[in-house]
């Protein structure tokens, strides 16, 4: 073997930091771009917000009345987004229009230092929730008899005293609502027990089957005796691994036996809508909700220091100036975006907002992506952890989408309405003789949606309802 010197040609695709700092804000949530644009605001002097903009001689001229003549750096900014080029790189928008859609009515989603009771809470996705006007009695007469660590101790004869005089009001209803309660926020408030706690929180978690039936097995039937028992001995009682049984012991020492605390709420997370979805004239539209982004514009002093100034104090103002305009462009480009995706999500998914899940149709990035005109790998870092609020609640957009099961009609129905099916079904069968897999299934098939058994199983256990056996013994 020899060395050699070969010279060959070869094409490669490199992002300028500018297009850098656009995906990154594309991807970023409401949260994380509110405190990425602080950070910008205090390291660039040429930024500021425009609430704090003083007025003075020039305070009524625009960015085009800023002697930009003499800045022959920013006259280049706009010719450096070539879209197509962005494209190749997975990314981005057309810039054709003002991004701030800021409406009059988002104060109400400006976050609170208080932490919200726990009453509250509940009682706020009770509001978001599709119930009855009797249902809605009975949550609020349980969600009022909680203790201070969430659990429902009150008796069921207490809580009828409780009700108004609805007739007929009996065991079996208080028992539904209170387990509709146990799957919101926090998972397993108002249980009853310890017990029956921690295996609400273990169907929640987004585990495989065996991993969660072994924890939910442990709790149920060992949680006592736990700290005496020798792992080796149990496991070879549970027929499992004795790693397996350290692992599921660990998950049960995770969870939250105090789902109502105050202290253990104190670090809660909320989530600020992106996207705000109204109905007008019979149409759905899309509004940006930014009242937590500060509105950005140029400091006008030290625009004209910029252009004023020579040597090194010249040539710094003027790389931030341009900066400055970077970011205010990428920001406009981020919310026109936004707006696209969920103009086309709305269209594509009204049928939800007007119906409820059972309407959600089959929708992936792809169809998206081909309708915007945008790269796939755009629509992904728009809709990823951004939420709209819709008179249904607040939804993650990914929760639009979903893929398809074949109908008898010829079409497709998404997963999402078919877990919705299912649910109803459950939810209306007789609890004393509880609908199987196959029945469910065969059900299914009647309303025109073809699904197999294994498929019917997978979909109950991603909304976390338990087998027709484990059903019947609850």
């Amino acid at each position: 073997m020899k060395q050699s010197l070969q010279i060959g040609l070869n094409q490669s695709l490199k992002l300028t930091p500018q297009l850098t700092q656009s995906i990154r804000l594309l991807a970023m949530s409401t949260l994380e771009l509110e405190a990425e644009l602080s950070s910008l605001l205090d390291a660039n002097p040429l930024l500021d917000r425009e609430s704090d903009q003083m007025p003075d001689d020039d305070a009524g001229l625009g960015q085009q009345d800023g002697a930009d003549d003499r800045e022959p750096e920013s006259d280049v900014i706009d010719d450096n987004l070539d879209l197509q080029s962005f494209e190749e790189a997975g990314d981005w928008v057309e810039s054709t229009g003002s991004g701030n859609g800021q409406d009059e009515d988002n104060d109400q989603f400006e976050r609170n230092a208080e932490v919200p009771t726990l009453a509250a809470e509940l009682l706020w996705q009770i509001a978001l929730t599709p119930l009855s006007d009797r249902d809605r009695q009975i949550a609020a007469a349980i969600i009022d008899a909680l203790d201070d660590d969430g659990y429902l101790r009150t008796p069921d004869a207490d809580l009828l005293a409780a009700l108004p005089s609805a007739p007929l009001i009996g065991a079996s209803e208080i028992e539904s609502v209170r387990r509709l309660i146990m799957q919101m926020d926090p998972p397993g408030v108002a249980a009853r027990t310890l017990v029956e706690c921690l295996v609400a929180q273990l169907q929640q978690l987004d585990l495989p089957k065996a991993q969660r039936d072994l924890a939910i097995k442990i709790v149920t039937d060992y949680l006592e005796q736990l700290p005496k028992l020798d792992t080796l001995k149990l496991a070879t009682r549970l027929g499992c691994k004795e790693h397996e049984l350290r692992e599921a012991i660990q998950l049960i020492r995770s969870l939250n036996p105090r789902p109502g605390s105050q202290e253990d709420r104190q670090s809660a997370e909320y989530v600020v809508p992106d996207l705000i979805a109204r109905k007008i004239n019979g149409r759905w539209r899309v509004t940006l909700a930014n009242a937590t982004i500060p509105a950005l514009c140029i400091n006008r002093h030290y625009e004209r220091m910029a252009a004023e100034s020579r040597g090194e104090t010249g040539t710094y103002l003027r790389a931030q100036l341009q900066e400055a305009r970077w970011l205010m462009k990428s920001l406009q480009q981020r919310g026109e975006t936004l707006i696209r995706v969920g103009e086309c999500i709305l269209r594509e998914q009204g049928a939800f907002l007007d119906y409820g899940p059972e309407a959600l149709r089959p929708l992936t990035l792809k169809q998206i992506a081909e309708e915007v005109g945008l790269h796939e790998s755009t629509i992904s870092r728009a809709t990823l952890r951004k939420y709209m609020s819709t008179p249904r609640g607040v939804f993650e957009l990914k929760r639009f989408f979903s893929s398809g099961v074949s109908t008898d009609g010829g079409g497709e129905a998404s997963a999402t309405a078919v877990q919705a099916m299912i649910k109803k079904l459950i939810d209306a069968e007789d609890r004393a003789k509880p609908l199987s897999d196959q029945t469910l299934a065969e059900m299914l098939k009647k309303d025109g949606v073809q699904v197999a058994r294994r498929t019917v199983a997978k979909y109950r256990e991603a909304i976390n309802i338990p087998s027709s056996s484990e059903r019947c013994r609850l």
